[in-house]
């Protein structure tokens, strides 16, 4: 098994782009194929120079792995199309010879005429085929001397495939089933444009069965492509890989989780950008694994070596599926969680050091240790401010509402307390608070809470003990005296 992934660098890595090299890497994994990776670079006038870059380096952060591609020649490279033209000169002259292609030298302006002459309410988008080719300018309608003539001449023109009507193109898609298109609506094709470059769907085919493809696995915004694909491998005397053709990704609201679409919603749509947001690489992975397809069981954790063992094109579903950020959210926190808590500090060791200042790694792995259960991202530690200084005010709300008249006074007490305490342990602390309230006969909330708001300036947080024993005992007693001096 030979299966590919062949972006084209007219930007960068696309969510739904990541899924397809996933599953493709996944089928080339369980069967023990391989996988290519191919750059699709003919299209020159939305190339973007950096795009490439960000597809290797976005698949690399993903951890997806590819046999074969740039750098990693297996015997059929290479692979880039910008540098397989001599392949696509001679497969486009045997189309033209067989009769299955032919030459046109249209201006875009006289393509433009043609389908305003021809529109209507009955025919509103006209094509360029067999009822519109006659009227135009092309190796099909002039004659062989003035074809001749306009080639000499180096007239622009682009080379079409030349589709018949009255045929049923079909075939099985692995995931969708026999499929089968009328090939009266199939357009004739542009396969070489002016530039001498060929389009998308001859380069395709070319490197496909040069490349020994036997797979096929993309989105399904190419399926009505399939076509004009399968109408080249038969005209050229191929046989066709298996095509599958994978559910569209749909924003939370329908429709395709398209760029514009994405952005209105705050979704992420390049991998870059989520890889920027602070994602667990494993996380996305493991979503998007069941952004479509079903492991058939109710986990939902998988290792991309275990996606590997699961995974199979016949549990891939055929609809739409839905784009759900907070479910990714959740595979982050999952992820996030199973990381060393130093590991997750060292990441951000710079940033808390620039914002901070003095942070020792262990330190920040110890505050790390405190907050990973509520933390959504490793970046999210960095605002716990409270942790690595000491609150400079005191959430207004909360103050407002329970901060009472006796509360400083209460605290003071409780300080005094802490001063003779000996053993600074969470235990330790525990029983002296409890002991107080028994002792002094009041709600447990009326000294926790002006205690966890002198302590982080918030009502909310960690581990009153655990944040207690964080601080330490000097650093406790102070945050409580400032907050003292300084609430009403």
């Amino acid at each position: 098994m030979r299966v590919r992934f062949a972006p084209s660098p007219t930007g960068f890595l696309h969510i739904g782009g990541l899924r397809t090299a996933l599953y493709n890497l996944l089928l080339a994994e369980k069967e023990g194929g391989v996988f290519v990776l191919r750059v699709e670079d003919t299209d020159r006038s939305r190339f973007v120079p950096e795009a490439e870059k960000d597809i290797l380096d976005s698949l690399a952060w993903a951890g997806l792995e590819f046999g074969e591609g740039p750098g990693k020649d297996g015997g059929f490279g290479p692979y880039h199309q910008s540098e397989r033209s001599e392949l696509y000169t001679s497969v486009t002259e045997k189309l033209i010879q067989s009769g299955n292609a032919y030459v046109a030298f249209d201006t875009p302006e006289e393509i433009d005429e043609m389908k305003e002459r021809h529109r209507s309410k009955e025919n509103p988008n006209p094509r360029y085929d067999l009822t519109t080719r006659g009227e135009m300018s092309n190796s099909l309608s002039l004659d062989e001397e003035e074809v001749s003539r306009r080639l000499g001449a180096g007239e622009d023109h682009v080379v079409r495939m030349k589709v018949e009507p009255g045929r049923v193109i079909e075939f099985e898609d692995a995931i969708r089933g026999l499929v089968s298109f009328e090939s009266s609506t199939v357009d004739d094709q542009v396969l070489v444009k002016s530039d001498g470059l060929p389009t998308y769907h001859l380069a395709n085919i070319v490197d496909d069965h040069e490349m020994q493809i036997t797979h096929v696995i993309r989105g399904e915004e190419w399926l009505p492509s399939t076509p004009k694909h399968i109408f080249l491998y038969e005209a050229l005397g191929w046989r066709a890989p298996t095509m599958a053709h994978l559910p569209l990704i749909l924003s939370p609201t329908g429709g395709k989780l398209s760029k514009r679409n994405a952005e209105k919603q705050g979704i992420p749509v390049s991998v870059s950008q989520y890889r920027d947001a602070g994602y667990e690489p494993e996380a996305l992975i493991n979503f998007l694994a069941l952004l479509g397809w079903n492991p058939g069981d109710e986990r939902e954790l998988f290792s991309l070596s275990e996606l590997c063992e699961a995974f199979s094109l016949e549990r891939v579903g055929q609809s739409g599926v839905q784009f759900d950020l907070q479910k990714l959210q959740w595979f982050n926190e999952q992820y996030l969680r199973e990381r060393s808590s130093e590991s997750i500090a060292g990441q951000v060791l710079e940033t808390a050091v620039s914002r901070f200042g003095d942070v020792s790694l262990e330190n920040l792995s110890r505050a790390v240790d405190l907050m990973k259960e509520r933390m959504s991202f490793a970046h999210d530690i960095l605002d716990a401010s409270f942790l690595f200084e000491r609150p400079s005010e005191y959430d207004e709300k909360s103050v407002q509402k329970r901060w009472k008249e006796d509360s400083g006074s209460t605290l003071t007490r409780f300080i005094e307390r802490l001063e003779r305490l000996d053993d600074w342990s969470t235990e330790s602390l525990e029983g002296d608070l409890k002991a107080m309230v028994e002792e002094e006969e009041i709600g447990m909330g009326k000294l926790m809470f002006p205690l966890r708001l002198g302590l982080s300036g918030s009502p909310s947080g960690p581990g009153l003990y655990d944040m207690m024993v964080y601080f330490g005992k000097n650093e406790t007693t102070e945050r409580l005296k400032q907050a003292v001096a300084q609430l009403p």
